[in-house]
């Protein structure tokens, strides 16, 4: 049985960024598509926000999100297994990073360079959480305002609106909006995980709920169980 819980190492990090990137036909396109997580950061800020949110989400019901219109053509058995797994760690590695409360949490943000200084690119990752929130809306509604608050450096780096209020802050404003995101998260989890712990006592951990068990339906969808399936 493969160790789901071993973070990915930056090799690996890497691949996964590419293939969500490749498996897009770009040739395909048309006006409405659906193209799915567009790269790891993207990615990283979907499962954070799944991970951080009122409700604990299995994988059949955040996978189909990931490809949007844009699901791959897997070539064999091995290679689903290959990327599933590859998720599967990252989605708990991000469990384990914000269930310590002495690490460091840090989203995987972009970067772009120009003229040799680099800037922190974090709308990407931004995005990526709103779709994570977009699992369950009424479920998020529920913190009210407090939630919403700590949302605020989020959804400003969200969608249009929220990109022309930064479009008329300073340079240094921006930026601590930016490094803001870490401690509303962490703030958001913490908020979601004492309602859980209250509401639901009996819960696994997040961790451990991700695992499935043989008999579960596979996440691929095949409607086969998951211990006859693709990982298997």
């Amino acid at each position: 049985m493969k160790n789901l819980t071993q973070p990915l190492d930056d090799a690996e990090m890497d691949e996964l960024d590419s293939f969500l990137f490749d498996r897009v036909d770009e040739d395909a396109y048309f006006e409405g598509k659906d193209e799915g997580l567009l790269g790891l950061a993207e990615l990283d800020g979907y499962f954070t926000a799944i991970v951080s949110g009122p409700e604990t989400l299995v994988p059949s019901q955040w996978l189909p999100a990931i490809w949007g219109d844009d699901e791959p053509n897997w070539v064999s058995p091995e290679a689903y297994e290959k990327i599933f797994t590859l998720l599967i760690r990252h989605f708990n590695g991000i469990i384990s990073a914000l269930m310590d409360p002495a690490f460091e949490f840090q989203p995987i943000f972009n970067e772009r360079e120009v003229d040799g200084r680099k800037y922190t690119i974090v709308d990407g990752w931004c995005l990526g959480y709103m779709k994570g929130m977009a699992l369950c809306p009424k479920a998020w509604d529920e913190g009210g305002e407090g939630v919403f608050e700590m949302l605020q450096p989020i959804f400003l780096f969200s969608d249009e609106p929220g990109w022309e209020v930064l479009d008329q802050m300073e340079e240094d404003e921006v930026i601590a909006l930016q490094e803001a995101i870490p401690l509303a998260v962490r703030s958001i989890h913490g908020f979601w995980l004492e309602r859980r712990e209250v509401t639901h006592p009996a819960d696994i951990p997040a961790e451990v709920a991700i695992r499935i068990r043989p008999g579960d339906p596979c996440p691929c969808g095949s409607g086969k169980p998951y211990g006859k399936c693709c990982l298997h």
